[in-house]
């Protein structure tokens, strides 16, 4: 059930984010909503078809997609409030990185993956939503040359299966991870801090 709950919570952030970022970009109402359906889903559909959990959630039933669609729509229509918060896209980014990390691992390691790859498959469940996002809006994608971001999901990943490899709940477990990788990235984009980057010279 706890897992359930992060997921619900990660897909409404993940939409937010996408909704955002498509408001910001002048996209019409089916713009946003379909982006905010991309952000928040495109993560957990890849996991899905990666575990073999066919069809991928977000097809299954209704419920991603009306959790998508309510985010969207909150997004094309109060961007005024939500663009109060600092740098909005960053923030529900990082909370959904976090949420999708624990939930990408513990759904993996239910699928017989071992710790190791099942905190990857933690880490690509969590930076998929937010590569697609930038993608369709034309943007570098902020996993390969923004602050440390990758690193924070598979950081939070690690802890959830290192916490089921030694017999760890996981309602320990998983907020432990999703607030470590949240907090990692949010510390990371404060301080800037960045892993080094390539030069052709």
């Amino acid at each position: 059930m706890l897992i359930e709950i992060l997921d619900i919570v990660g897909i409404f952030v993940f939409a937010l984010s996408g909704g955002t970022r498509a408001v910001e970009q002048r996209l019409d109402l089916f713009g946003v909503v379909f982006l905010a359906f991309v952000a928040a889903n495109s993560g957990g559909v890849f996991r899905d078809v990666m575990i073999g959990a066919v069809p991928p959630a977000a097809f299954a039933s209704w419920h991603d997609l009306a959790i998508s669609l309510a985010a969207g729509l909150v997004c094309f229509f109060s961007y005024q409030t939500i663009r109060r918060l600092a740098a909005p896209v960053v923030l529900f980014d990082a909370i959904g990185l976090g949420l999708f990390a624990v939930v990408g691992a513990r759904k993996a390691l239910e699928a017989g993956l071992n710790p190791l790859m099942a905190a990857v498959l933690g880490m690509l469940t969590a930076i998929g939503g937010g590569i697609a996002r930038d993608v369709l809006t034309a943007r570098t994608p902020m996993v390969l040359q923004r602050e440390i971001y990758a690193l924070a999901a598979f950081a939070g990943a690690c802890l959830v299966t290192f916490g089921g490899y030694v017999a760890i709940p996981p309602w320990v477990t998983a907020p432990l991870g999703a607030a470590f990788a949240m907090l990692l990235r949010l510390v990371a984009v404060r301080q800037s801090w960045n892993l080094p980057k390539a030069s052709p010279d």
